[in-house]
């Protein structure tokens, strides 16, 4: 019994640096690099969603260019 617990330890500590049993990406390179740059895009625009929802993307009052607040 003793052996098994630590053969399970032991397969359970290794399993956990081996990563993922699915692939993220596809395994065709051209398809990989349009994947992973589709992937930092959305990564990128987290900032900018981030930046609207707290409305950190309007301009205030100490902007230093002057900004028309009415209809043109």
């Amino acid at each position: 019994m003793r052996r098994i617990l630590c053969a399970l330890v032991l397969g359970m500590t290794l399993s956990t640096g081996v990563g993922c049993i699915i692939p993220a990406y596809s395994a065709l390179p051209n398809r990989r690099a349009e994947e992973l740059i589709y992937t930092s895009e959305n990564l990128r625009a987290i900032l900018d969603e981030w930046q609207r929802f707290w409305f950190l993307d309007m301009p205030d009052h100490m902007t230093p260019q002057r900004v028309h607040g009415g209809v043109i």
